[in-house]
């Protein structure tokens, strides 16, 4: 049973801001709040940064907290097959992730969602690998991009992490030693929603075991894990 408690990694809690570790964005979550809000008049926001910095976190905690208040958000996971952006008339925002990857027919159509959400008084959140004028976009399209709000994500630095997994390990009823949270930081996946799918597999061996939260118990965690990972090459087997 304590070995099946180990391996049930629970998902990933949703995308919100309340579970947002903004580090040094705390400047870009505050506005998006206010965006959900209607707290502002600023509509059009661009988020950029390296991957796991948070931009796709905020742009579904933004799409989650219009929803909680029965407004619409189109979310929009940009690729190399979107040629087309549909937006419902009760849409009152539009948060399009990774924008860099969009195609020339994709980029017409963010240009004419951009275009029709201004003139409806709607709200466009868009996240991008690089700042506007660097994006392999049309100019077009980047002039847009560019007319709003513009924040650089920064990713967590590890003492920001060790401080997020205290902060939520101390909320759980347990302390976290700088020594787990190091041997965390260093054999499990960095994002910080790993680390939190982690931390609650932690705590629930933990519970389970009847055993407080020591470096011996997370590398057993961390043991158990890698192996029920590790491919099956046993002869006789696919």
């Amino acid at each position: 049973m304590i070995r099946q408690l180990a391996l049930e990694l629970a998902p990933p809690a949703a995308p919100g801001f309340d579970n947002f570790v903004p580090g040094q964005n705390l400047e870009a979550k505050r506005q998006l709040e206010e965006l959900a809000a209607r707290d502002t008049s600023e509509r059009f926001v661009y988020l950029w940064g390296e991957p796991g910095s948070g931009r796709t976190h905020l742009l579904r905690a933004t799409c989650a907290a219009l929803l909680a208040q029965g407004r619409q958000c189109a979310y929009v996971g940009c690729d190399a097959s979107t040629v087309s952006i549909e937006l419902p008339q009760a849409v009152d925002c539009l948060a399009a992730d990774d924008v860099e990857r969009l195609p020339e027919r994709g980029q017409i159509a963010l240009f004419n969602a951009y275009n029709e959400l201004r003139e409806r008084g709607g709200a466009l959140v868009a996240a991008g690998d690089a700042p506007p004028v660097q994006l392999p976009l049309r100019p077009d399209l980047v002039t847009r991009l560019g007319w709003g709000l513009v924040y650089h994500l920064r990713p967590l630095t590890d003492d920001e992490k060790a401080r997020a997994l205290a902060d939520e390990a101390a909320h759980r009823g347990f302390d976290l030693t700088a020594e787990v949270t190091d041997y965390l930081l260093r054999h499990v996946r960095r994002d910080m929603a790993s680390l939190l799918a982690m931390l609650d597999a932690l705590d629930r061996y933990s519970l389970a075991a009847k055993r407080p939260v020591t470096l011996a118990l997370v590398r057993e965690l961390v043991r158990e894990q890698s192996t029920e990972n590790k491919p099956n090459n046993a002869p006789g087997t696919f």
